[in-house]
């Protein structure tokens, strides 16, 4: 079946007007007002939705989940468990990158790309870092540059952790090579070849970012530095290195703990940033996926623990238009485009003829979530999953 929708309110992430989308081949065949009344084939070889009432987006692009699980910071039974295939279609997720966290022990590079390749037979598009929180970094083959030319679904290494007391307690010259490794790495391959790096809520916050820019020749969007919305200043520091042309990325799991200590939800920083006049471009929001939320004591011991959702990155997004008037197609484009643009993936995040046809119907009032499609499959109608995973 060809899937055409029709008279639907489009933000491709800029407003298009109400315009028809035609689906074939999982790919935006084609754009255009009254386009149906154009076709010439028969209406039975079409699946036509009526979009009145609607909007229309492109799917999410999330750029951190740990599909694999994390956490264990509490000891073997704090792992976090494994994401499954609905824990993203429900939240309008059809994109990610996987990653690991703070153990590259228990979980592995191997299991991460397995992982992968089964959300991705499931429906999902999906992409991994090489590495993990410490360094020297764990790779599948001898180095961090081979890993990314050689192993598809690898585009960076990552989370790398700073400004963290699970951290490698990293000098900047540490830093600035695995940086030189992945760029190399990534212009092989055509990839992105980005560092994600995790921020923790240490004072020293991007200095170690700062002084690797300034004692070496690479460029400031080498790094891609996460959970910038810890607290307020943390957010001023992101918003001074975007402001020196740098991603910053806002993290949407959290807990009521987290946000009684300082921290700013993530629609209001993406809000607050904006104000401050860093481009949308430059501006990111993740989910943090299946992340343990742990919260330490004064002392570095754990005493509380919860696991992050893939599907906090829809409600950041609906809280960014409806509680932070935000512009829908400024809070869409930064788990739209944003993300593809600085990950490299030229056909996702974006509804133009050509691009992946992953998309996310949700209604125009509440944008409550309706329809999601990923690569032209529909996967959640009328806010239900209709394709589940293997184990779901």
């Amino acid at each position: 079946m060809i899937t055409l929708i029709t008279n639907i309110e489009v933000y491709a992430p800029e407003y298009l007007g109400e315009v028809d989308v035609l689906i074939t081949d999982k790919r935006i065949a084609a754009i255009e007002a009254d386009l149906q009344s154009k076709m010439s084939a028969p209406d039975s070889i079409f699946n036509t939705i009526d979009g009145r009432g609607k909007v229309l987006m492109p799917g999410l692009v999330d750029s951190l989940v740990h599909i694999t699980g994390g956490g264990g910071e509490g000891g073997f039974h704090t792992r976090t468990p494994q994401m499954q295939l609905t824990d993203a279609t429900l939240g309008g997720v059809t994109t990610l990158v996987g990653v690991l966290g703070t153990d590259a022990t228990t979980r592995t590079l191997s299991d991460l790309l397995a992982k992968a390749h089964a959300l991705e037979t499931e429906g999902l598009s999906t992409y991994c870092h090489t590495g993990s929180y410490q360094l020297p970094a764990r790779t599948v083959l001898d180095n961090v540059t081979d890993d990314i030319i050689l192993i598809d679904k690898f585009v960076g290494i990552g989370e790398v952790a700073i400004a963290d007391h699970r951290s490698s307690q990293l000098r900047s010259s540490e830093l600035m090579r695995v940086a030189s490794e992945a760029r190399v790495g990534g212009m092989i391959s055509g990839k992105a070849g980005i560092v994600s790096i995790h921020v923790g809520d240490s004072d020293s916050m991007l200095h170690l970012l700062h002084d690797a820019i300034e004692k070496s020749d690479l460029p400031v969007t080498q790094f891609y530095p996460t959970h910038i919305n810890r607290n307020q200043a943390l957010v001023d520091a992101g918003i001074e290195w975007a402001k020196g042309g740098g991603y910053i990325d806002f993290t949407t799991s959290t807990n009521q703990k987290f946000i009684d200590e300082g921290e700013m939800l993530a629609a209001h920083a993406l809000a607050y940033c904006l104000k401050q006049g860093v481009p949308v471009s430059q501006l990111t929001m993740s989910s943090d996926g299946n992340a343990s939320l742990p919260v330490f004591d004064d002392n570095g011991e754990l005493v509380g623990l919860e696991v992050g959702r893939v599907r906090s990155l829809y409600e950041a997004l609906q809280q960014a238009v409806l509680e932070f008037d935000v512009p829908m197609e400024l809070a869409v484009a930064s788990v739209t485009r944003s993300p593809a643009d600085l990950l490299k993936l030229k056909h996702k995040g974006r509804i133009e003829v050509g691009a992946d046809a992953d998309l996310v119907i949700a209604t125009k009032d509440r944008l409550l979530l309706e329809q999601v499609y990923a690569k032209g499959r529909c996967l959640v109608s009328e806010g239900r999953a209709i394709v589940k995973g293997t184990f779901e």
